[in-house]
């Protein structure tokens, strides 16, 4: 599917935006949902050696694996990167949902000043909600004890993590695979994927920079605006003959600048937010690749041992059908999780361009 293809609306559909939006639905969007998260209540804590926020995590399920029906729980940043981590771990080739930043807005001096954690805490409630919406993220263990366990039992279970040795096995095992260079016998579906994704992240980006002059430069008209309403209020004062069509001018542009508020908020509440969360996603999604192409290169360079050894057949024969084992097991969570990531990604771009598109005819109706 081209990205061209997002802007291609049939004529028959309806002339209003937001009934556009309600003619897409998700193939496999489930019929009953039992499991709900909500992020919210953020707390700030001050300590001796640092100072940080928490947020509220409220689950409710009807899931039998669930002891209860509801939990609340309070988490800071740090959990929900231990969460991701423990995600991507455990699946390296399925599409993670992407955490805000440590600092999400560029060039902010106050880190927890009410913008940063409203838009941080609406990011969070976003990435547990995608997991939780995954049809193999919302089993995995580890989701389930950092939505149900307290903290000091949380504590204790990230610290059982895997040893050392283990980790260092990992990395010597994923700069092996980086030093050895491109991948032989990639098939052809992960060589489209992986030239989508550079067509798709230069254009996200691309739309990211120009979303965010957009505001810019509206921000910078309202701050003008809202300087020459009341220079016109004050000019009806000392001008009786034309007091009234001053006064008219003045409120005309008290109107404007409300207008401008609103078209503002939209495109910091919808649009702002989905485009940053795409750049993010294409930084997962080419890192995804990658480590399928990993998981490729190893059984590559083993097919190749093989064909060099005399000895020791009967072994490699053996490590080269597990990692037969692993990369068709890869390939496969890839290429369901490729499908619904794009469907979501088609859904939310479509969404948002006609919300904006909506607003936007608001605003000049106004």
């Amino acid at each position: 599917t081209s990205l061209g293809e997002v802007n291609s609306f049939s004529p028959s559909m309806p002339i209003s935006p937001s009934s556009m939006i309600n003619q897409y639905k998700f193939e496999d969007e489930p019929e009953l949902k039992d499991l709900f998260i909500t992020v919210d209540d953020p707390e700030s804590h001050i300590t001796a050696i640092e100072t940080f926020i928490t947020y509220r995590v409220v689950t409710k399920t009807s899931r039998g694996e669930f002891d209860s029906s509801e939990y609340e729980v309070r988490r800071r940043y740090q959990d929900f990167l231990w969460l991701k981590s423990k995600l991507e771990e455990a699946h390296p080739t399925l599409i993670i949902p992407p955490l805000p930043e440590k600092f999400i807005m560029k060039g902010m001096v106050e880190r927890f000043n009410d913008e940063f954690i409203e838009t941080r805490r609406k990011a969070l409630h976003k990435f547990l909600n995608r997991i939780a919406d995954h049809p193999t993220l919302t089993f995995n263990e580890d989701f389930k004890i950092f939505l149900t366990a307290q903290a000091w039992e949380l504590s204790s279970h990230k610290k059982q993590g895997p040893g050392l040795l283990s980790r260092m096995g990992q990395t010597v095992r994923a700069v092996a695979s980086s030093v050895r260079g491109g991948v032989k016998n990639r098939p052809e579906m992960f060589t489209e994927m992986n030239d989508y994704m550079e067509t798709f992240s230069q254009k996200i980006n691309v739309l990211d920079k120009i979303a965010h002059r957009i505001y810019k430069e509206e921000r910078e008209y309202f701050n003008e605006m809202k300087e020459y309403g009341p220079i016109h209020t004050l000019w009806s004062a000392s001008e009786e003959d034309i007091a009234d069509s001053l006064k008219g001018v003045a409120s005309c542009i008290d109107k404007c600048c409300k207008a401008t508020e609103k078209r503002m908020a939209g495109l910091s509440e919808n649009l702002l937010p989905i485009l940053h969360e795409y750049v993010l996603y294409s930084e997962i999604l080419t890192g995804v690749l990658k480590r399928r192409d990993q998981i490729q290169g190893e059984l590559d360079s083993k097919i190749d041992a093989l064909a060099n050894k005399k000895t020791e057949k009967d072994l490699f024969s053996e490590e080269i059908g597990k990692l037969e084992d692993k990369v068709e097991c890869a390939n496969n969570a890839l290429k369901a999780d490729w499908d619904r990531w794009k469907q979501n990604m088609q859904y939310d771009m479509r969404s948002t361009f006609t919300n904006v598109a909506e607003n936007n005819l608001h605003y000049y109706e106004e």
